[in-house]
């Protein structure tokens, strides 16, 4: 780890939402015909198609697909991006400043736990990002979105992976909730309440494949990790624990605490493999400060 790690984790990210409005309120041009949407939705939306839904609307921002937008709730939409407005206006205007062409929007994991859906994106949206989205259906329609987004380093760690790559298959649907349980305990004991002495009982041995841009495999690299941030004087804090989200074999867990001395919001995705934690994927976003958000919703 260099110092670099300093550099690029403890910067306050302006998180720029990509989900949290319909394209058809920014201008006339976006004007679509709510009637026949309205129809398209009864037929065709099922609480079994959230996941559907949710990946056709994130690529509508790249498209400009209009349909898709129908899938939020236009008088009730609750944003917790802290630099967008809240409700489908808040979103527009940040839209609007976007150049033509430029968003991208690649979703490469889709999860949906009861009336939750949650995602893992690899953005281009004023430049390249990589975010966890989390949207809650009520009535079949979006009501309300968390993100957390951060820089997408242009390098891959240092076992060679990227923030999004692997695709193990979601599994043990029948274990969902034994795993979530595991999952929060582990991110209670080690990250919020620093028990280490109960940290290889997670872990199968030294099998544990690591997306963190700067952290190794193993807990050897994750130890590797800790020891050089510890010798930056770099410190890393779980407070709260906000959200546990799964579906099978992966668990999100959405937390708060602090990274070298700011105020952060953590998002975790672990798979868990014949009850150990296997692989790990994370965003980090500082926290703005309270006068600088653009609505009151809170970070969580």
């Amino acid at each position: 780890m260099t110092s670099n790690f300093l550099k690029k984790t403890s910067i306050s990210i302006v998180a720029l939402s990509t989900l949290g409005a319909p394209l058809y309120t920014i201008n006339a041009a976006y004007t679509i015909n709510t009637a026949r949407a309205e129809n398209t939705q009864q037929e065709n939306f099922m609480p079994n198609g959230h996941k559907q839904k949710v990946l056709d609307l994130l690529k509508s921002i790249e498209t400009g697909v209009q349909e898709p937008v129908v899938v939020i709730n236009p008088t009730k939409y609750i944003q917790h991006n802290l630099a967008v407005g809240d409700g489908l206006s808040g979103f527009a205007e940040i839209l609007q400043q976007l150049p033509k062409g430029s968003a991208k929007v690649n979703t490469v994991r889709v999860f949906q736990d009861g009336d939750y859906v949650f995602t893992h994106t690899d953005y281009n949206f004023f430049g390249p990002k990589v975010g966890f989205d989390i949207f809650r259906f009520e009535n079949r329609k979006i009501v309300e979105h968390w993100d957390n987004l951060q820089e997408k380093p242009s390098s891959a760690n240092p076992s060679g992976r990227t923030m999004l790559d692997n695709a193990a298959p979601i599994t043990d649907l029948d274990k969902t909730e034994t795993n979530k349980t595991l999952v929060e305990t582990f991110v209670k004991d080690i990250l919020v309440n620093g028990q280490m002495d109960k940290l290889a009982a997670y872990f199968d041995g030294d099998n544990y494949i690591q997306h963190n841009p700067h952290i190794a495999d193993g807990l050897s690299g994750l130890g590797a990790a800790i020891e050089a941030m510890a010798k930056q004087g770099i410190t890393m804090k779980y407070d709260r624990i906000h959200k546990v989200l799964g579906e099978g074999n992966y668990v999100l867990v959405s937390s708060e605490g602090r990274f070298a001395g700011n105020h952060t919001s953590f998002y975790d995705l672990f798979r868990v493999e014949n009850g150990k934690i296997a692989e790990h994927w994370d965003t980090m976003e500082t926290i703005p400060a309270q006068d600088d958000w653009k609505n009151s919703n809170g970070k969580f």
